[in-house]
């Protein structure tokens, strides 16, 4: 059995339904349920004894040990963190608590357990850290991609907490020699994501009829990663993975976010034309930047490839086409997610406001 932090969220649940759809091995899912963790992405799991769903936090060291010790875990993989850039700008402490202290607190327990194996279960016991391309800082057009080796140079709250926890994990296999893996990952895309980033804001905001915020001059640059790509390579580094190692995870696709949001306007045309018959390219809308956006993201994955024969198996097209496809099929699924807290935070971010994000 294993156990999977963060479970509940975008990267968590789409890893727990492919983990049990492939592997078929047993999952205890952690998740704190904030905001972003939603049990509505498990639902196919209802009744499915090999799922075991536990509401706690990660810096709840005692039910974390409880939990490792009740089930014999085998393997921690750990998603849990708070992941999106503003509302670290708007609120830090938060990231500091979970992606610092929590990870911290995790690490402390899973130590301590498997201090406690013998033989072949300590020798094959393992702890995956999930983490983002965010902590390498950002690139001018001309620079070589991120590569595992690349110096840490985050640039926002929340790069900055994922950053305090890779190295933590890094101390923790150094100084006390528990077996670490680390993943660090491009932008990620696909289904059940929550609609805040920037696919799935605009996937609902353009159904909606509402605009389609673009910050700046929207020619900043990230590697995408579907989904559902990245938790075939978790499980490929979890599986073979050196220990100690960094992994980074892209996806070999670069794209601007004005060209990622007009993509997602073409499909849109095709799969659910507007009424009216015009484009949903008319609901572009530009907003004053987010304060020290990164320019550019980009992601060297040669090293997974080369070490553990992963690879993406989805290009941008196709993967692209696959999420607007199941928005469009689970239109329930965005009514639940968009409670009212959403809507006050769509509104704070992207609506004129005192630190000048405006609609230019």
């Amino acid at each position: 059995m294993i156990l999977v932090t963060g479970g509940a969220g975008f990267i968590g649940a789409n890893f727990v339904l492919d983990w049990l759809a492939a592997t078929g091995e047993p999952v205890v899912n952690v998740d704190k349920l904030t905001y972003a963790g939603n049990l509505e992405n498990l639902a196919s799991l209802q009744g499915d004894k090999r799922h075991q769903f536990v509401q706690a936090d990660i810096g709840d060291g005692v039910a974390i040990s409880k939990l490792l010790l009740q089930h014999g875990v085998r393997a921690v993989v750990n998603f849990a963190a708070e992941s999106h850039v503003d509302r670290s700008i708007h609120g830090p402490e938060e990231f500091i608590q979970t992606n610092v202290i929590g990870t911290f607190r995790l690490l402390e327990a899973v130590r301590a357990y498997w201090n406690g194996l013998e033989g072949e279960a300590k020798s094959n016991f393992r702890f995956l850290h999930v983490s983002t391309d965010e902590v390498y800082g950002t690139l001018s057009a001309s620079d070589a991609a991120f590569s595992e080796d690349h110096n840490y140079e985050p640039n926002s709250p929340y790069s900055a907490s994922k950053a305090a926890s890779d190295h933590l994990v890094r101390a923790w296999h150094h100084t006390y020699g528990l077996p670490v893996l680390t993943t660090n990952c491009s932008n990620n895309y696909g289904p059940l994501h929550f609609p805040e980033k920037l696919i799935p804001l605009m996937i609902v905001n353009a159904l909606a009829g509402k605009p389609l915020p673009i910050y700046g001059d929207g020619q900043q640059i990230r590697d995408w990663l579907y989904v559902r790509d990245h938790c075939s390579a978790i499980r490929r580094v979890l599986e073979g993975g050196g220990l100690g190692e960094t992994y980074n995870v892209g996806g070999w696709n670069e794209q601007a976010n004005i060209d990622i949001v007009k993509i997602v306007c073409t499909l849109l045309d095709e799969l659910r034309p507007r009424t009216d018959g015009k484009t949903y390219a008319e609901q572009i809308t530009y907003v004053a930047d987010r304060p020290g956006h990164d320019r550019r993201y980009a992601i060297d994955a040669r090293k997974i490839e080369r070490e553990l024969g992963w690879k993406p198996a989805e290009t941008f097209e196709t993967g692209i086409r696959k999420t607007v496809q199941w928005y469009l099929d689970n239109p329930g699924w965005v009514a639940n997610v968009q409670s009212g807290s959403y809507r006050d935070w769509v509104q704070k971010q992207y609506s004129a406001s005192a630190d000048a994000r405006v609609f230019t």
